[in-house]
Parts: C-alpha cells; sequence; structure tokens
C-alpha cells in the first residue's frame, strides 16, 4: 500500500467521513489521484464512497478497526514478520495487526503457510500472488467475518506450528483478554496447536481490559507493539517472561 493511501485511512478514521476535494487538498494532490486511491481502497474492504465522499465502514469489522492507527498497525506487523522464514507454516487469528501481518507474509516472504480463522484474512490476501491460506471451519461470525465454534478445535488438531499470531482487547492483572467468548475461546484452540503464542496489539491495549480471558501471562512468549507502551507495562510483562519488542 502506497504511503499516500495510509495517509487517506488515517484521515478517515480521524474525520469519519470527508470529501475528494477535501482529500486532494490535505494531500496536495488531484482528485483524478484520490478517486482511484479510494477505488483501491474500497475494493480492499477499508473504506465505503458515497457521491463525493469517503467514509467508514457501518460495522466495527476488522475493516472498519484497520482504519485507526493503521500506519502504527502497519509498523508493528512488518516488526513480527522479522521472526518469519521463507517456507514455514503459521497460524494467525483475526484481527487489525494479524490481517496486516499476513499482508506483509506473502509481499516478503515465500512458501509460508498461513493457518487462519479469519474469513477476512483469506478475502483480503485474495489478489495476492503467492498466498497459501488453509481456513479453519467452524459457525461463521458475519460482524468479526471469523470462525468459531468447537470446529475449530477439531480443526485446528490436525496442526502443530512454531508460532501462533493472535491480538488482544487489552490485559488484567492475570493476562491477554478479549471482548467476545466464541472468539477467545478460538484462540485458546488455535494456541494449544503452537508451540510459541505471540501477541500484535498497540500499546493502547495496555491501558483497556476485556472481559474474557485468552492466555495467561505465563502462556503468551512475546508481544510486538508500539514505541509508546509504558515502562511500567514492560516491566510488568518481562517480570512474566514476556518478551517485548517495539516497532
Amino acid at each position: 500500500m502506497r504511503e499516500r493511501q495510509t495517509q487517506i485511512l488515517d484521515l478517515i478514521g480521524e474525520h469519519k467521513r470527508i470529501t475528494v476535494l477535501e482529500l486532494a487538498g490535505l494531500l496536495k494532490v488531484s482528485d483524478v489521484t484520490i478517486r482511484k486511491d479510494l477505488s483501491i481502497l474500497e475494493e480492499k474492504g477499508l473504506l465505503k464512497r458515497e457521491h463525493g465522499f469517503a467514509t467508514l465502514p457501518e460495522s466495527d469489522d476488522v475493516s472498519t478497526r484497520l482504519l485507526f492507527n493503521y500506519e502504527t498497525k502497519r509498523r508493528i506487523a512488518q516488526k513480527a514478520l522479522e521472526t518469519i522464514k521463507d517456507g514455514e507454516t503459521i497460524m494467525i487469528e483475526s484481527g487489525s495487526c494479524c490481517a496486516l501481518l499476513a499482508e506483509e507474509i506473502v509481499l516478503n516472504r515465500r512458501g509460508v503457510t498461513i493457518i487462519t480463522n479469519s474469513v477476512f484474512i483469506t478475502t483480503f490476501l485474495r489478489d495476492k500472488i503467492g498466498a497459501r491460506i488453509i481456513l479453519l471451519g467452524g459457525e461463521y461470525q458475519n460482524e468479526a467475518q471469523v470462525m468459531v465454534g468447537p470446529l475449530i478445535k477439531k480443526c485446528a488438531e490436525n496442526f502443530f506450528v512454531e508460532k501462533f499470531f493472535m491480538g488482544t482487547d487489552g490485559f488484567n492483572e492475570r493476562g491477554a483478554m478479549g471482548g467476545d467468548l466464541m472468539r477467545a475461546q478460538a484462540v485458546r484452540d488455535m494456541a494449544e496447536s503452537a508451540r510459541q503464542k505471540i501477541i500484535l496489539t498497540e500499546s493502547k491495549k495496555f491501558s483497556q481490559v476485556g472481559v474474557v480471558p485468552l492466555l495467561t501471562y505465563r502462556e503468551i512468549d512475546s508481544i510486538y507493539t508500539d514505541e509508546k507502551i509504558s515502562d511500567e507495562a514492560i516491566k510488568n510483562l518481562e517480570s512474566h517472561s514476556v518478551k517485548v519488542l517495539a516497532a
């Protein structure tokens, strides 16, 4: 994705609804150029176009969450990519940082197989050459575009990988937390099929608390986040032997 397109996403995330002419003026390019960028981003499901306007998607799904702090999430994904080698098989669950990691993998690595429960990721990468994806079966959650339910566990049991990448909605004194019971269970089921459990998250999540447990600190191997993570959060994570890597 071009730098200008990431700037467009940031501006739409800030204004919620913005005209083509306003975008052209702020980015100092023609309205024709902006319309071309908007078409590309709309095809990816990252925004919605109205007559003369660009807006956020209506639902709180992955494509909507991608709009917020896009550049920060992309840096986190690029940092996490450093741990992935050509030819690996990995697991990735649904989430905006995870979706961007999947994109970085197919653009910058060869022969990597991605096992995921995210229908969004499979759609997000549909036009990328070299994307090899195994989609775990289960019950489809339309809002989150993700597969959940007991079939996830049965499908995941057929694999064992070195690395499992996941997101989180927050933390409490015990570990990482989620906001949806069925998605949280899917994460735990997938985590059982991986040696390393790796979280990708923005630093702001360390001041938020979810309602459903994901993994305890002792189950988490490392966390990729941004440079705004507090010293207190780092100290807490390292006290539980969690490796912290800031992008």
